[in-house]
C-alpha cells in the first residue's frame, strides 16, 4: 500500500470522526486529499466519502436537527452552489486551493472577533435585524465553498456556533444539512467531470475507513465539553485553511 493511499485512508477516517464528533475537522481531510490528488479531482473523490459520513451522522443524530434553521439556509446555499459550479468550470487547481484556504481563515478570524468581550450582547441586540442577512450570507458562502472544495463544514459550523447551538443540535442540524446539500451536488460534479468511474473505484476503498472514524467520534463526543467543542471546530478551521494555502 502506497503512502498516498495511507494518507487518503486516514483522511477518510477523519471524515467519519468529524461527522459524529467535531464538525469542521474534515477541513484537514480535504487538505490531505488536495495534497495527494490534483485539487479539482480531489473534490470529486471526496464527495462520495462525505456522503457516506453524512448518512452515518443522520442515523446517529437525526432527531436533534433544527429544521427552521435548515429551511432558512437552503435557498441561499443553492445560489452558492451555482456560483461555485461556475467557478469550478473556470478555475485551475491553484485558484481553488488559494480561494478556499483564504475563506476558511477569514471565517475563523470572524468567529474569534465575535468572541471578544461585549460582542455577544451587541450580537443579541442586532440579531432580529440582521438574522436573515447573516443566514443568507453564510448560506451563499457555504454553498460556494462546499461546491468548490467540499469545505462548507467550517462555514456552517461558525454560523451554528454564532447562533448558540449546543452539541447535539449542532451535530443533528449539520448532519441533515450536508446529507441534503452533498447529495444535490452529485449531478453538478458529474457534469464537471469530477466524478467518474476511476474516482468511484477509489471511493469504494476509502469508504471502508469512514465507519471506524465515525464510531470513534461517537464514543468521544460525550466527553467533549461545549467550550472545548467550539475551540476544536475553530482550530480545525484554521488548520485546514493554512494547509490549503501552503500546499
Amino acid at each position: 500500500m502506497s503512502w498516498d493511499l495511507v494518507a487518503l485512508a486516514a483522511a477518510a477516517a477523519l471524515v467519519g470522526f468529524s461527522k459524529t464528533a467535531v464538525s469542521g475537522a474534515n477541513t484537514v481531510s480535504l487538505a490531505i486529499f488536495a495534497a495527494v490528488l490534483p485539487a479539482r479531482e480531489s473534490t470529486g473523490v471526496l464527495l462520495p466519502v462525505l456522503i457516506v459520513g453524512d448518512v452515518v451522522a443522520v442515523l446517529t443524530y437525526r432527531r436533534h436537527a433544527h429544521w427552521p434553521t435548515l429551511l432558512k439556509l437552503f435557498p441561499a446555499v443553492a445560489a452558492g452552489v451555482v456560483v461555485g459550479t461556475v467557478f469550478m468550470f473556470l478555475a485551475d487547481d491553484a485558484a481553488v486551493r488559494t480561494s478556499i484556504g483564504a475563506i476558511l481563515l477569514l471565517m475563523a478570524a470572524a468567529a474569534v472577533w465575535r468572541r471578544r468581550p461585549g460582542a455577544e450582547e451587541k450580537l443579541a441586540s442586532a440579531e432580529g435585524r440582521r438574522g436573515r442577512v447573516k443566514a443568507r450570507s453564510y448560506g451563499v458562502l457555504g454553498g460556494f465553498t462546499t461546491m468548490v472544495a467540499n469545505a462548507g463544514g467550517p462555514v456552517l459550523s461558525l454560523y451554528l456556533i454564532s447562533a448558540g447551538f449546543r452539541k447535539l443540535g449542532f451535530l443533528g442540524t449539520s448532519a441533515w444539512f450536508f446529507l441534503i446539500v452533498n447529495t444535490s451536488k452529485v449531478p453538478f460534479s458529474v457534469g464537471l467531470g469530477l466524478i467518474d468511474r476511476r474516482s468511484l473505484l477509489l471511493d469504494a476503498v476509502l469508504v471502508l475507513f469512514v465507519l471506524p472514524g465515525a464510531f470513534i467520534g461517537k464514543a468521544c463526543v460525550d466527553r467533549i465539553d461545549q467550550l472545548l467543542f467550539e475551540r476544536l471546530v475553530l482550530a480545525a478551521t484554521v488548520l485546514g485553511g493554512l494547509q490549503l494555502l501552503l500546499l
